[in-house]
């Protein structure tokens, strides 16, 4: 296939290329092509600006995974603006290049994230779940879920409700292991607020199976069968690093240091991929306590 990739040079973006590339044609947007090509390669094709395309025809997919990070910066406004801005105008081109396209792709993949549930309590939440929370991260999430389903006329169209993302070369994992590593960590607030997970290679492997599988469509939740509460996750780090874990993280300090991002800290949501799963994809690390052990011993 040829296939058009957004957000190709981030933690998922550099990882789905060099999973793809083998097998098929790629062309990545990217706003520098000396740093695009030292990351993916000088063989995948770059382009720096979405309007050099007059049209799709020449794409047989689209993956759209480009976004500002969420939790780079604290949330003035202005970073808000940026965060919002980053994923609704590139997904609003995307799909205004749909509209014009004669032989649109067949198959339009677009990110989102498991935010638009809002806080949640211990309830499991599967796709169909619809009492959202209004916060913020709904707020980035349905107006980008919003743009990318108006391609629904001329492609089929995947959602991915992705949750924390865990992998060895950066991300959230990156971020947690300093104070673990050090003896210092510990649960975050009362702990007993629900991580949704998945393991960077069944993000890679979920997501090129709803390339692959032209049936589907929808909303997915890109996450691990067994969500953990925060306890429990710290816990298991701790144990896999073979440090205590007994420093935890006020959340009064949290909401200082942080102000309103600490929101994604504190507050969580017990997600289920229910649909991937019901799909027929094989999770391959669906335990915390073996996905920690394969990315951080391996």
């Amino acid at each position: 296939m040829n296939i058009l990739i957004t957000g190709g040079t981030g933690l998922i973006g550099q990882r789905l290329c060099k999973a793809l590339n083998s097998a098929h044609q790629l062309t990545v947007l990217s706003r520098s092509k000396h740093k695009a090509h030292s990351l993916l390669g000088s063989d995948i094709t770059i382009i720096e600006d979405l309007a050099s395309l007059t049209n799709l025809n020449q794409f047989d997919a689209v993956i759209n995974l480009a976004g500002e990070p969420i939790a780079e910066k604290r949330w003035t406004e202005k970073q808000k603006h940026a965060i919002c801005q980053s994923r609704w105008a590139i997904t609003q081109q995307l799909v205004d290049l749909f509209k014009v396209s004669e032989q649109p792709p067949k198959t339009f993949i677009s990110g989102s994230a498991i935010g638009i549930y809002g806080r949640q309590s211990a309830q499991p939440i599967t796709e169909d779940f619809d009492q959202y929370h209004e916060e913020f991260s709904h707020t980035i999430c349905q107006q980008w879920e919003d743009i990318a389903n108006q391609a629904q006329p001329f492609s089929r169209v995947c959602i991915l409700r992705t949750g924390i993302v865990l992998s060895n070369q950066g991300g959230a994992l990156k971020k947690m292991l300093p104070p673990f590593k050090m003896g210092v960590g510990g649960r975050i607030g009362s702990g007993q607020q629900y991580m949704s997970w998945i393991h960077i290679d069944d993000m890679l492997n979920g997501i090129i199976w709803l390339l692959e599988h032209e049936a589907l469509s929808g909303v997915f939740n890109l996450t691990a069968p067994k969500p953990v509460t925060n306890k429990t996750f710290a816990l298991e780090l701790a144990a896999t690093l073979n440090r205590p874990a007994f420093c935890p993280v006020p959340d009064t300090v949290l909401k200082v240091l942080l102000g309103e991002m600490s929101d994604l800290l504190l507050y969580g949501q017990n997600v289920l991929p229910q649909k991937l799963s019901q799909s027929g994809y094989q999770f391959k690390h669906p335990d915390i306590k073996e996905a920690l052990q394969d990315l951080l011993h391996r």
